[in-house]
């Protein structure tokens, strides 16, 4: 593992090392005072690259590095921490943004679970109600931009109530006919991975990838259960749990659309991220065009949310009342 940075290191007169953050196989995260700004807390990340490399694998890597920096300053959404600088210093690439307050969702799952609780489905539905509003916004960008690692230690929930998606480091700028090497090598998070991403070959990933991972997302945010990885299911197809069987609070609606995302082939998922959303949060259009794949309603679904059980229960009341009407005459 590269050696990290001290606290009290300075990099380019500007950015003050307070603390690691964030470590893994090829670099760091710090929280850092920036000089030049006072009072401002950013997070830097570090890539070391991998040095058994060549030289031009090398300066690929490095290249695609620039390159997909450069994308990421341009963005700018609410659920996304700004990209404000990146740099080079010796062999070692670094990235500054926003740093986000708040705890990231797997802290508050672990906390829920400690307490022998699932986290409410409304507060799920929440959080995926804006993680959608920032992959569509990510997916819709030319050409698309893949986060490639949805988890939920990756996802922050800020004291103002806003969820923000962190840490690009597997980040994928999505050109047909592009073979590069991502910024950190590497295959996700197993348990959230599609089985496309095994093996960190970008080339077979598409928007759909990152469908899987927050489907994956969803069902251990409401059951604390991590989901079998992707290469297990494929070899034992029955082995991933439904989440109701874990947490019977869960909507018929839900489950659906979670085992739907959560689907082994990619042609076999929802098709974008906005066709997720709808089907989880209850607004699927029965219009759609026939090529869109979405599971054909059950009568549960129908009725799993208050205002269509309502509906559905005046509905049978009325049936009832001119039956009855009927045998009284």
């Amino acid at each position: 593992m590269p050696t990290a940075l001290k606290p009290g290191e300075v990099l380019r007169n500007r950015y003050k090392i307070r603390r690691v953050i964030g470590q893994g196989g090829m670099g760091s995260i710090y929280l850092a005072d920036d000089l030049r700004l006072e009072g401002r807390l950013c997070a830097v990340k570090e890539v070391v690259h991998d040095r058994t490399l060549t030289a031009d694998l090398l300066q690929e890597a490095r290249e695609q590095f620039f390159r997909e920096a450069t994308t990421l300053a341009r963005l700018d959404h609410p659920n996304l921490p700004k990209v404000s600088d990146y740099f080079s210093i010796g062999g070692r690439d670094y990235l500054v943004m926003d740093f986000v307050p708040g705890k990231d969702l797997r802290m508050i799952m672990v906390e829920a679970q400690r307490k022998g609780m699932f986290i409410p489905e409304k507060d799920v539905l929440n959080w995926a109600n804006q993680l959608a509003d920032a992959l569509t916004y990510l997916h819709s960008q030319n050409p698309p931009i893949l986060h490639r690692d949805i988890k939920p230690s990756n996802l922050k929930y800020t004291p103002s109530g806003i969820l923000k998606l962190v840490d690009f480091g597997l980040v994928k700028i999505l050109l047909s006919d592009e073979v590069t090497v991502t910024i950190v090598q590497g295959k996700g998070t197993a348990i959230y991975t599609p089985l496309e991403q095994y093996g960190g070959n970008a080339h077979h990933t598409d928007t759909r990838s990152d469908i899987y991972a927050f489907g994956a997302t969803l069902y251990h945010l409401l059951t604390n259960t991590p989901p079998i990885e992707a290469h297990e299911r494929f070899l034992k197809p029955d082995s991933l749990i439904p989440p109701r069987q874990i947490n019977p609070d869960i909507s018929v609606r839900t489950e659906r659309a979670i085992l739907w995302a959560m689907s082994l082939h990619p042609e076999d998922r929802p098709p974008d991220v906005e066709t997720f959303r709808r089907a989880l949060l209850g607004d699927i259009d029965t219009n759609v065009s026939p090529k869109v794949r979405f599971p054909t309603p059950t009568v549960l679904d129908l009725i799993s949310s208050p205002l269509e059980l309502t509906l559905a229960l005046l509905a049978l009341g009325v049936t009832l009342l001119s039956l009855i009407l009927t045998f009284v005459r």
